[in-house]
């Protein structure tokens, strides 16, 4: 065995390697983004009914005052 032999035989496994990405294609990241669109939907649905559940005011013009109604209990509503 030769070390030329040894040279091909290191670039024929590197080759056959990434074979499995010419199999694999673009579908890999067509998942990524699918994953990621529906992440951002749950994520957007979970956000909206953790907000409607919020005291807080949305409004400007209620928002003065509003937390200092238990500014003796250090307790925000």
């Amino acid at each position: 065995m030769t070390l030329s032999d040894i040279v091909y035989a290191i670039g024929d496994f590197s080759q056959a390697i990434f074979v499995v990405f010419e199999i694999i294609g673009n579908s890999f990241n067509t998942l990524l983004v699918l994953l990621g669109f529906a992440g951002f939907a749950y994520w957007m649905n979970f956000q909206r009914k953790v907000s409607a559940k919020a005291t807080v005011p949305t409004e400007a013009k209620d928002i003065v005052g509003w937390y200092k109604e238990n500014a003796e209990t250090k307790i925000l509503k």
